[in-house]
């Protein structure tokens, strides 16, 4: 029966769901206070307890954030997101499309690096769209790890056993697709039950992000370069009436003023178009390749185009050029700085930027160098300072090498040539060297929060398996099939889907697949349906967002709360344990 030790520590694992899903203290500070207490109460000694901050995983998932800035540094990402994702007509069409593919992916590579370099794509994706990353992220995510069971090589725990299943039963073992029999069902069953529920299941976060959307309205001028890859495109091929809080007002073509602009309208070079909208959106228009801002001033700014960024600033009754209109107050000499929109009382001026006379209230949207926010932060000629994030220039001449080092990174893991953790490395180490990420933006990259919560939940497993509370559970599971294979296939599975939720997938599958041999052994059946079964389950984390690191990679960016995995994720655990415990038999019988 369990051990002192093995009841302490399950009862601190309940506690800290507990906190998690009834409370909205953060996971990395309830995770990290269960593994002090288990330090303080001598269960885990502080070497075992800091082990996961030392995991090839914990690092594999830090190293893999700033090859995934890279990507949407260098303009990779919001490729993907034209060309992959495409224009979906509603939630559900957009949520097909995108677990579609990722699920494909999976199926043959890793699936860690798929989600990081989807995630920023998908949250660009997704603004483009006016639908909630919340709608998203977790399709994200179970669409990648629920492809890796299509294959063998689709996750390293499919490996593992596969390598323990040939040692065990002399010599037999999978083909690389035999495990599309149930894969390939099960992937069908999680997309279409994601797709159809979560309406329901899934969190609308989106209201927000939205109040504050429409804040300050500005109108931008925007001119297409000669030679753009915009040329002889219709505006909404361009995707350039897929903006939300963007509007195209009209295009001035060689002094004719287009006005109620069709989608069906062909760009040409040096069209100019101006654009009424939110900051959030000037953004987006910065990012385009081939579009860039008509004021012909942003050229005379001194910082290099890969140091700019937008600025907003609001003028101060101090201001010094009260009374000047922005044409004659020489902004740009006397600050460094170029004023490409203003915003006044919350909505654009409909007056040339030029012929503007700054009242104080006044918002102006600048482009400026790095260090502008530090000089001015505390000036007496602006009420407010603040740096738009994400805004610097997107430097599109890098996205080649950028894209060549990630394809480089995947084929080295496909291929087996590298591990994850050293592809990961190497890419990352490559994309500093390239100037495809600058070092400071590699450095803000990580999301620390993301690995506390791993590191820590490597702690709670082992606290698991070392008390034996994980081996006394998995005997009792299997003891309670009376003796029947199927309920022996239930009980494995329930039990490695529970498993999954609390230690990594690999340590779930590794410590029951003794315990399913044995019981193989007791019934006289065949290892391989058990075996596959275990594979299935194991790769069945989607209850919490502890259970995988694809679901803690997403928690941040889809802005969810512990509950909603679960929502979502126990009846897809449930449908895909049913799927399997009907298949597995048929196709590989005891």
């Amino acid at each position: 029966m369990f051990s002192p030790e093995a009841i302490q520590t399950l009862l601190l694992i309940t506690g800290c769901f507990g906190l998690l899903i009834f409370t909205r203290i953060p996971a990395d500070v309830v995770l990290l206070a269960g593994v002090a207490i288990l330090v303080f109460a001598n269960i885990l000694t502080p070497a075992e307890a800091l082990a996961g901050a030392a995991s090839e995983g914990l690092a594999t998932v830090a190293v893999l954030f700033v090859v995934a800035q890279a990507l949407a540094d260098t303009g990779v990402v919001s490729w993907i997101s034209y060309t992959l994702l495409g224009r979906p007509r509603n939630v559900a069409s957009a949520q097909f499309r995108l677990m579609a593919p990722v699920a494909i992916f999976s199926s043959v590579l890793n699936n860690t690096p798929v989600v990081a370099m989807m995630v920023p794509a998908v949250r660009d994706w997704a603004r483009r769209n006016n639908i909630s990353s919340s709608q998203l992220m977790i399709p994200l995510s179970y669409a990648a790890i629920i492809g890796g069971t299509c294959t063998i090589v689709g996750t390293s725990t499919n490996l593992v056993v596969n390598d323990m299943l040939k040692a065990h039963s002399s010599g037999i073992s999978l083909e690389l697709f035999d495990l599309a029999w149930v894969g390939v069902p099960c992937v069908i069953v999680v997309i279409l039950f994601t797709v159809f529920t979560s309406r329901w299941l899934l969190p609308d976060r989106s209201g927000r992000v939205q109040r504050f959307e429409d804040a300050r309205q500005y109108v931008v001028e925007m001119l297409v370069d000669s030679g753009s890859p915009l040329c002889g495109k219709s505006i909404e091929n361009a995707g350039l009436r897929q903006l939300p809080g963007m509007f195209l007002i009209e295009i001035d073509r060689e002094g004719r003023l287009l006005t109620a602009v069709s989608p069906r309208e062909t760009l040409q070079a040096n069209d100019r178009l101006i654009f009424a909208g939110d900051v959030r959106s000037v953004v987006d228009l910065k990012n385009i390749h081939g579009l860039r801002m008509a004021d012909d001033q942003v050229f005379k700014l001194d910082a290099h185009q890969a140091v700019r960024s937008l600025v907003e600033v609001v003028v101060s009754p101090n201001f010094p050029f009260l009374g000047k209109t922005v044409r004659d107050m020489g902004f740009r000499n006397h600050y460094g700085a170029v004023i490409i929109a203003v915003s006044r009382g919350g909505q654009h001026l409909k007056t040339k930027i030029g012929d503007v006379e700054p009242r104080p209230g006044d918002t102006f949207l600048l482009e400026t160098h790095d260090e502008f926010v530090e000089s001015q932060r505390y000036s007496r000629d602006f009420l407010l300072v603040s740096q738009i994030e994400n805004s610097r220039p997107v430097r599109h001449e890098q996205r080649g090498i950028a894209g060549l080092i990630l394809l480089g990174m995947v084929a080295a893991v496909a291929g087996g040539f590298m591990s994850m953790f050293k592809a990961a490395l190497l890419a990352a180490g490559l994309m500093v060297l390239t100037r495809c990420v600058r070092t400071q933006d590699a450095r803000r990259s990580i999301d620390w929060q993301v690995l506390l919560v791993i590191a820590a939940s490597i702690a709670l497993g082992a606290a698991m398996e070392k008390t034996g509370a994980a081996q006394t559970i998995a005997e009792l599971m299997v003891g309670l099939s009376a003796g029947s294979p199927i309920g022996l296939l239930i009980a494995l599975f329930t039990l490695t889907t529970l498993f999954s939720a609390v230690i990594s997938n690999m340590a779930a599958a590794v410590l029951l697949f003794p315990v399913a041999m044995a019981a193989s052994d007791q019934l006289g059946i065949s290892a391989v349906p058990l075996a596959v079964t275990l594979m299935v389950g194991a790769s069945t984390c989607f209850a919490t967002p502890i259970g995988y690191q694809t679901n803690l990679m997403v928690y941040g960016p889809g802005n969810y709360q512990f509950q909603d995995f679960m929502k979502l994720g126990i009846p897809l655990s449930m449908l895909v344990g049913i799927v399997t415990v009907i298949i597995v038999p048929i196709v590989w019988p005891f």
